[in-house]
């Protein structure tokens, strides 16, 4: 058998990206995209170092993602104990599944108008909608898990002697873990949504705040900066979740593909 040189997977995930990038210069280059319509890359990456150079975009950076991991963890709070009343407890199914499936329909976006009354227009409202994007992929998903869990394995534990907290400690919420490490993954893709809602309401300061005085000012260059930094901190977020699935999951081999 002939042997094909192998290409490094790094090569091969980053060649899709790489060729859209080059796609693009083209299109730039031959004048098919003017710069009112999209700046080139050339220019993008001239600009953003421009930001970077002075500060503004560093900082909106780190006010975005403050929102966002304080968003995620109130809604990671509020998510995980509710799928742990009602995954467990047949009671908290009966309080609480019915009250979440109803809500998880309406649209977070149309309660903007409804938390500005409520909370005004500082910095509650817009962790506010990020914690009610964040709270329903994990709810329903660690709900899921808790309830996927095999129960041949509930009936092995209970002939083995365990009692009821060794039960949801050694099989329950291990079995229910690989749904809520999902559930997280949903949830930080629904953050970074929700926070460039959040970030129209009265900002003064994130990314979304200088996406609007890109706006205003017809820089499209800016936002695309802005959005690129949006993407890749969304792709960062997944690649953290990712190893911290490895890491807590050894113990569960899956298919990886061929």
């Amino acid at each position: 058998r002939t042997h094909r040189p192998r290409i490094p997977r790094w090569l091969r995930r980053t060649s899709g990206p790489l060729l859209l990038l080059g796609l693009w210069q083209l299109l730039s280059s031959t004048g098919v995209l003017t710069a009112e319509v999209l700046a080139s890359p050339g220019t993008i990456a001239g600009v953003a170092r421009d930001l970077l150079a002075d500060g503004s975009l560093t900082q909106a950076m780190g006010v975005s993602l403050q929102r966002v991991a304080v968003g995620l963890l109130f809604g990671a709070v509020i998510g995980i104990t509710l799928a742990l009343l009602s995954g467990l407890f047949r009671i908290g199914e009966d309080l609480v599944d019915a009250g979440m499936q109803m809500l998880r329909t309406v649209p977070f976006v149309g309660l903007i108008p409804l938390f500005i009354i409520w909370f005004g227009i500082g910095e509650v409202p817009k962790i506010a909608i990020i914690t009610l994007g964040v709270v329903f992929p994990l709810y329903l998903n660690a709900y899921a898990g808790i309830r996927g869990v095999d129960a041949q394995l509930i009936e092995a534990g209970q002939s083995l002697g365990l009692s009821r907290w060794g039960l949801v400690r050694h099989v329950v919420l291990p079995g229910a873990l690989p749904g809520a490490l999902t559930g997280l993954r949903y949830a930080l893709g629904v953050a970074w949504l929700a926070l460039v809602f959040a970030e129209q309401v009265n900002a003064d300061a994130g990314i979304g705040f200088l996406m609007m005085q890109a706006r205003d000012f017809l820089r499209t260059d800016v936002i695309v900066v802005c959005l690129i930094v949006y993407a890749f901190l969304g792709l960062l977020a997944d690649l953290a979740v990712r190893t911290l699935e490895r890491l807590l999951l050894q113990w569960r081999p899956t298919f990886t593909g061929q």
